[in-house]
């Protein structure tokens, strides 16, 4: 099963669609759907409440590869400021010199 927030906002949609066509038990549904079903009536709740904008999509956290991608992007950004601050104090020292 998925974590929070993971779920396409078309998932929901037509979860919520299976749920307001009444054919199946709610329990049934959700086996088949693979989620808890008071995750489906929440769905239907936020859905009747805030009606188009009630799932927004992409807006949680990051996913995993975006994550990975931060990591190595801050990994990269400590290593480019602490060369910079070697070359600072390089020229710093050379620049000593020749007053």
């Amino acid at each position: 099963m998925k974590g929070p927030g993971r779920y396409a906002k078309e998932f929901k949609i037509e979860a919520i669609r299976l749920l307001n066509l009444g054919d199946k038990p709610v329990s049934q549904i959700a086996m088949e759907l693979g989620i808890k079903r008071t995750l489906l009536y929440r769905w239907r709740d936020q859905a009747e409440e805030k009606g188009e904008s009630a799932f927004p999509g992409n807006v949680g956290r990051p996913g995993n590869d975006q994550l990975s991608e931060i990591d190595r992007l801050r990994k990269e950004l400590k290593e480019v400021t602490e060369e910079r601050d070697i070359l600072k104090k390089a020229a710093a020292y050379f620049a000593k010199d020749l007053i």
